[in-house]
């Protein structure tokens, strides 16, 4: 038997996705017009032998929680449960508080995974992988960065022939190797004894900070060069959804692997429907005119409203929105229940990898520049917001319940 650990975090760790993570909790957002930890479910759901998933975090039970839950358990018949923590743990702290519920059934072994990551998950290859290496306690999950941006992640060096992971630092000063930790995990059960080691050893040295323990700086790094820790390497797609404007490249990620996975889920041109470009997703309640163009990679969630001559490009438009007549929404998001005047444009600046450069990610980058102006970047719009006809918005963030008077651009609309 196997079983699934998602780490969904809590309120504290979402606030680069604001104003989305206002309304709606981060694992929650729809990317490609599901939940971002449904991505992982499904995935989880194809595995021979899996079982049971848990998702760990310190988010407060929610309507929009419990209605998640009951759905995706009905849909994908298979035991989902949400596991509370009293406080933020670490990712290792959550494990191990939980250990029991996580150990019972007598499990093979279990994967644990983080909820902001976003691929095509290999998980049938891992559990191959993993069982032809008697001693592992762990195979993780890793692909190839860049030199410069291999720095913001946890970067391991590999024997190639075994592949076993011989020395491991999260997130180094220095390069140390272009191999990172993508966040994707599986243990077996063995991982617990190495955990309570280092939670003794935290109880007698830091004891305020003894429940606060990672897998990434305290557990990897004792598991390295012992036959304990390998790397599985995968080249398909990988990325973080660190922030709102990650959502977006996310959102195409996803839309591209549904040729392969969900061909169904994906919009075709045809008598009376729009003209789509690229892929595109458009739930069945949605109301688009025929004269608009949608597309590439966008989403179009339930009940939206798309007026005529309207073209939308690389942008996400949530549930309730109205789109209305000949308007132009590029590189966007656009909040549930939000309104778009006629004739009225709405863009952001794209964060695209840099494809000039060999194995790049994404960079989140930073909010503001160092002499305090907002950096260009994709134009989000919180929940209930009005943008009145003939206006311009550009890289800008506005909060929810905002109508706005005039045309904006680089500015955050408190």
């Amino acid at each position: 038997m196997l079983k699934a650990i998602i780490l969904i975090g809590g309120p504290l760790k979402g606030t680069r996705f604001r104003p989305l993570s206002l309304d709606l909790p981060k694992p929650l957002f729809p990317v490609a017009g599901f939940p971002i930890i449904q991505h992982h479910i499904e995935a989880c759901q194809k595995v021979e032998g899996l079982k049971e998933i848990l998702l760990i975090g310190f988010y407060q039970p929610s309507d929009a929680f419990k209605t998640f839950l009951t759905r995706a358990q009905q849909e994908f018949h298979i035991s989902i449960r949400y596991l509370q923590e009293y406080t933020s743990l670490g990712t290792a702290g959550g494990l191990y508080h939980f250990r029991d519920v996580i150990q019972s059934g007598n499990p093979e072994c279990f994967f644990v995974m983080n909820a902001d990551v976003c691929s095509d998950f290999p998980l049938s290859e891992m559990v191959d992988f993993h069982r032809q290496r008697s001693h592992a306690c762990c195979t993780m999950m890793g692909t190839e960065a860049s030199r410069e941006q291999a720095l913001n992640y946890g970067c391991l060096v590999e024997n190639t022939d075994t592949h076993e992971v011989l020395h491991y630092v999260e997130k180094p000063g220095t390069f140390v190797s272009s191999i990172i930790n993508c966040g994707v995990y599986l243990f077996s059960p063995e991982v617990f004894k190495h955990i309570a080691t280092v939670f003794a050893r935290h109880q007698e040295d830091l004891p305020s900070s003894k429940d606060s323990i990672r897998l990434e700086q305290d557990i990897f790094p004792m598991l390295t060069g012992d036959s304990k820790l390998y790397v599985y390497k995968t080249q398909n797609f990988w990325s973080q959804i660190k922030s709102a404007g990650s959502a977006i490249y996310a959102n195409r990620l996803y839309l591209a692997l549904y040729h392969k996975t969900h061909p169904d889920r994906l919009a075709v041109h045809g008598e009376g429907m729009p003209t789509i470009k690229g892929d595109v997703y458009i739930h069945p309640s949605a109301n688009v005119d025929s004269t608009a163009v949608l597309g590439p990679n966008v989403t179009v969630g339930a009940n939206v409203t798309i007026g005529p001559g309207t073209r939308i490009r690389e942008s996400i438009i949530l549930d309730g929105a109205s789109i209305q007549d000949h308007s132009c929404i590029l590189h966007s998001i656009v909040g549930w229940n939000s309104t778009v005047g006629a004739w009225t444009r709405v863009e952001g600046t794209p964060s695209d990898p840099n494809p000039n450069i060999p194995f790049a990610k994404l960079d989140s980058g930073e909010l503001f520049s160092e002499d305090g102006r907002l950096n260009p970047s994709i134009t989000i719009l919180g929940r209930n917001v009005t943008i009145p006809s003939e206006v311009i918005v550009l890289n800008s963030i506005v909060l929810p319940h905002k109508d706005l008077p005039h045309s904006y651009k680089n500015q955050i609309i408190l």
